[in-house]
């Protein structure tokens, strides 16, 4: 026999068996299933925390008061001030732009109309380095920080929610008893990490310190974050070590330091280490039902050998050879897992494109995964289909013939 007749008789061989060959396509299909889910989602995940980072600028650094365990024990430090900000922008060479920020959250009251919204106050350097734009009107300029004038420029969404279809533009909104003028009202950008821009009130840092918070220290007007965007990603290094030395010298620091700086890039690596790690355990999981699918594959065929010992006595009985009983099952068990592969491959994409409607990570089917698990199901149906086809190799013609 040549190998397309070996083929063409095990297909035959599994397609009378219907429900047994589903069955035991069961597990290579589960497997599958699993394993392409798991790395797409895994993808997917990757794809969307990089975005989510990508989104709150490029080449960024942010320097935020307090060091790590400082933050963690209490609320931050105002250990940054407005003119650490200043002397970094005249100071660090290399940089696009410096925007100090303050915030909070108060609620924005217009008419009978109130939503709590985070306040940013900040300055007109906000757009170039957060990469907000303006849809209407304008933004915040420096006039308006020298003279700590009562406006703001609203989010998307909050200018929706206190004035529906209606120009903002003019008119007076209220943050904890102050009356400020809507100058702007910003192009959507969307939530990152947790925080919804399209829901922010965007005001002078100097009006915001004098007349909402209050936020005052000893050193001046003390600051949440201070976000620094780099000419280029080379420099990204040589930056983030100016900036730290600078900081250590205005705040006389001799042993630890009262801030620290967080670069974009180690942010998602650190992300993307956390997420491949889990890709790749949960797909490990997941990749213990191909094996418990192998298994099921070759205990149905040592099965089957029992079944068809005098279909294989009197195969050999007309000359069939030990090996062309062996090529025969090992291709049947090789059918069983590739084809329960493909199954579960595409159950797989469908759930992939089916977490992507219900969640806010996008679909991402890997080539290579779908290679992988392709080899993997084959590989499996050789490995466990050896065994069942060596034994069926092996009859004894005559033997085989006598038994019932």
């Amino acid at each position: 026999m040549n190998i397309w007749e070996s083929v063409d008789m095990a297909t035959k061989t599994l397609v009378a068996n219907k429900t047994r060959s589903t069955l035991t396509m069961l597990g290579i299909i589960i497997g599958n299933a699993a394993v392409i889910a798991t790395v797409g989602v895994g993808s997917g995940a990757q794809n969307f925390i990089g975005g989510q980072i990508e989104s709150l600028g490029t080449n960024v650094l942010i320097i935020a008061p307090g060091n790590r365990n400082s933050r963690r024990l209490g609320g931050p430090p105002q250990t940054l001030v407005l003119d650490d900000a200043k002397a970094i922008a005249s100071q660090v060479p290399g940089l696009n732009g410096v925007s100090p920020e303050l915030n909070g959250s108060e609620l924005v009251r217009y008419g009978n109309q109130n939503f709590s919204a985070l306040i940013f106050g900040t300055m007109p350097d906000f757009l170039n380095v957060r990469n907000f734009e303006v849809e209407k009107g304008r933004f915040l300029n420096e006039l308006d920080v020298q003279r700590s004038n009562p406006v703001v420029a609203l989010g998307s969404d909050l200018a929706i929610a206190l004035f529906g279809d209606s120009n903002p533009i003019g008119e007076k909104v209220r943050i904890k008893n102050v009356s400020l003028e809507v100058i702007g009202v910003m192009k959507p950008k969307g939530a990152s990490f947790g925080t919804n821009y399209d829901e922010t009130a965007l005001i002078p840092i100097t009006t915001m310190a004098n007349r909402i918070l209050g936020r005052q220290s000893p050193y001046g007007l003390s600051l949440s974050f201070i976000w620094v965007t780099i000419a280029n990603e080379e420099g990204m290094g040589m930056a983030q070590f100016q900036i730290e030395n600078l900081l250590r010298l205005r705040h006389r620091i001799t042993d630890e330091d009262d801030f620290f700086v967080q670069n974009q890039q180690d942010l998602m690596n650190t992300f993307d280490a956390i997420t491949g790690a889990l890709t790749v355990l949960l797909a490990a999981v997941a990749s213990i039902s191909l094996l418990v699918g192998g298994i099921g594959i070759m205990n149905i065929m040592l099965v089957s050998v029992t079944e068809r010992t005098q279909e294989i006595g009197l195969r050999k009985a007309i000359g069939a050879t030990q090996q062309d009983i062996l090529i025969q099952f090992i291709i049947e068990a090789v059918i069983l897992s590739v084809a329960g592969g493909a199954v579960g491959i595409g159950i797989g994409m469908g759930g992939i494109f089916l977490i992507a409607l219900v969640t806010p990570f996008e679909a991402a089917v890997s080539g290579m995964a779908i290679a992988l698990a392709t080899s993997v199901s084959g590989g499996i149906g050789l490995f466990f289909g050896v065994v069942p086809a060596r034994r069926a190799a092996q009859l004894d013609p005559i033997i085989a013939l006598r038994s019932e």
